[in-house]
């Protein structure tokens, strides 16, 4: 990966130019996730075209770029697939901070699933909006899931996994992702006290027995 001496050397350090430090910090932003993800862009927004073509993707969206937490008792999924994407914010958002409106995330694609005991918080600016749902008899049910996170936790178990194919090759779940981007796949996943970090989600179906929607200081138990 380029340091951030590499970068600056190629940015016009003139003085008076006003450009010149704005230049080299969408420089520094632009680098790093180039080589984290090594894969050109136009790559990837033609994965999310085949996403959304596919039905894991409902819509291509700008995210808000809030984050949004999501925990719960136990995921079992069948048809399971994982690999890296970009997602965008709007231009100027007010959210983008340091990352140039781009949040490199993992893309997790389970073609049907259920959730069991689920908890979704999204901080507001010091107040909690949580969700919770299938805490009952009935889990949550889920198909044709894609869940964009950048931090996941839990206690994993995989059927028949592959790890890193190329994820334009990827069957299991029934999306093919970009050319060129390492990812695995596997026939079934179970994840025990799973904890993600998330900045976009879409499901074909999502059912949320027992939902419950609330205000409060605290978000979902991590």
């Amino acid at each position: 990966m380029a340091s951030s001496s590499d970068v600056t050397s190629s940015a016009d350090n003139t003085p008076g130019n006003p450009e010149s430090g704005s230049a080299q910090r969408r420089g520094r932003v632009r680098l790093r996730r180039a080589a984290v993800m090594a894969v050109p862009a136009a790559a990837v927004a033609a994965g999310l075209a085949i996403l959304t073509a596919e039905g894991a993707l409902g819509v291509q969206f700008a995210i808000s770029g809030m984050p949004f937490v999501v925990t719960a008792d136990r995921l079992d999924g069948t048809g399971f697939e994982q690999f890296g994407s970009l997602d965008n914010m709007i231009e100027n958002s007010p959210n983008q901070g340091d990352t140039g409106g781009q949040v490199l995330v993992v893309t997790s694609i389970v073609k049907k699933g259920t959730i069991t005991n689920m908890c979704q918080s999204v901080d507001l600016g010091g107040i909690q909006l949580v969700l919770t749902a299938g805490g009952g008899s009935t889990p949550v049910s889920v198909s044709n899931l894609a869940i964009d996170s950048d931090e996941i936790k839990g206690d994993a178990e995989f059927n028949n996994i592959e790890i890193g194919g190329d994820s334009s090759t990827f069957t299991k779940g029934g999306v093919k992702g970009p050319e060129g981007v390492y990812g695995q796949q596997a026939d079934t996943v179970v994840i025990k006290n799973l904890y993600q970090h998330n900045y976009a989600a879409t499901a074909a179906v999502f059912k949320l027995p027992g939902l419950h929607m609330s205000f409060g200081s605290e978000g979902c138990p991590q």
